[in-house]
């Protein structure tokens, strides 16, 4: 027996996303890769920032000592007071250096929080569609997903999250702008969801916690600002990373910080470095700390992804496909003309080009299109989207 029974099912699981893959290369051998348009992973193409360059350009000619050497388990104090002072300037809430934990990356920052906060068979609630690599860290932490519908919008839908808090229930994960669907929660939801849950709290005398998975906060579109889950809930937690806004998914940078007045504070805190360090991420990689100091009110010209979500949301509405329109992040999520999204997504394989199926993040009946690609695949698979609709009348 090569591997344990739980990741082969696991990899049972997802084999949906290795045959998508193994059917795109074979395509681009057969077609050549400037005749497939992949559409299938959110790896952003823009560049990074200007300014990202220079910073790591002085830092490699940096020859003072230790630059390379451990830090302490939560991080560079100087980073990580960079990051309260940034939150400062946009929550209403006050932080300290104390509550931010530097992490791999928004998954390392995410497994940080879970590991922290949770005992085996607990539940987090998540409202559907969602990342589905949730239920691959729940499951290192021996919690359980609950997954709750959301309305035609994607809006949250507060009754069914009500009706799935049970006294397994720990917390509610939640990711704005969303992965796969592109919405924003507003102010209002937020509000109404924090009341939500301390109501349920106070019933049963125990915080129900709210994380909120960010990394593409900044990739937000029409003026909409995302809000801040800090501002309207105590018991509260964001992970997130740079992967997104600085174009720089390959560096394993991001961080996760926990409200200042959070129910006890020094344990919740004291367990996300603990956690930090048993699960093996010891640390943040120290460059990418020192560098982002720099950079934490810098981002890609987020215009240049707008331009993109309007150009292939034209082009689809125009060929009768429905869809909400994406507030953020950089996913389009249609319907499918069909009922069965797998086969409409085999249908545009046809075509060459590459989506993914609704189904893999709970969300059947629709596709996910990530439109972080050059304007050319957009432009050329813009006729190979209308014969692919035409198929099904």
């Amino acid at each position: 027996m090569p591997a344990s029974r739980k990741i082969r099912a696991s990899i049972e699981r997802q084999s949906f996303i290795r045959k998508m893959f193994e059917e795109g290369a074979r395509r681009r051998e057969k077609y050549g890769a400037e005749n497939v348009f992949d559409f299938s992973l959110g790896n952003p193409n823009l560049e990074p920032p200007v300014r990202f360059k220079e910073v790591l350009a002085e830092l490699v000619n940096d020859t003072s000592p230790g630059q390379h050497s451990y830090m302490p388990n939560a991080g560079y104090v100087e980073t990580r007071q960079a990051v309260a002072d940034y939150l400062n300037r946009h929550n209403r809430v006050k932080f300290g250096a104390d509550d931010v934990v530097m992490t791999v990356g928004a998954g390392g920052a995410l497994n940080v929080v879970l590991k922290t906060i949770l005992n085996p068979g607990e539940e987090v609630i998540i409202p559907k569609p969602y990342f589905v690599e949730y239920d691959n860290y729940l499951e290192n932490h021996q919690g359980v997903p609950r997954l709750v519908p959301t309305k035609s919008d994607f809006s949250f839908d507060l009754d069914a999250i009500s009706s799935a808090i049970t006294e397994k229930t720990r917390a509610v994960l939640i990711d704005s702008p969303n992965n796969p669907t592109g919405k924003v929660y507003g102010e209002g939801e937020l509000k109404e969801l924090a009341d939500l849950l301390i109501h349920h709290g106070e019933k049963r005398g125990d915080p129900i916690y709210l994380i909120s998975d960010e990394p593409y906060r900044k990739i937000a579109y029409d003026g909409i600002t995302v809000p801040s889950i800090f501002d309207n809930y105590r018991e509260s937690f964001v992970v997130t990373s740079f992967s997104k806004d600085l174009s720089i998914p390959g560096e394993r940078i991001g961080y996760a910080v926990a409200h200042p007045q959070i129910s006890d504070r020094q344990t919740v805190m004291g367990g996300m470095v603990l956690s930090n360090r048993i699960l093996g991420y010891v640390n943040a990689p120290a460059l990418m700390q020192r560098a982002i100091c720099h950079l934490l009110e810098e981002s890609v010209d987020v215009a240049e992804y707008q331009k993109k979500r309007d150009m292939l949301c034209e082009g689809l509405a125009s060929f009768g496909y429905e869809f909400i329109k994406p507030q953020g992040a950089f996913y389009l999520f249609p319907r499918t003309p069909i009922e069965d999204d797998v086969a409409f997504v085999a249908a545009l394989q046809e075509e060459n080009i590459l989506t993914v199926p609704g189904s893999g993040f709970g969300g059947p009946g629709h596709f996910r299109i990530a439109y972080c690609v050059s304007d050319q695949v957009i432009e050329k698979a813009l006729p190979g989207f209308e014969r692919a609709i035409k198929k099904f009348g």
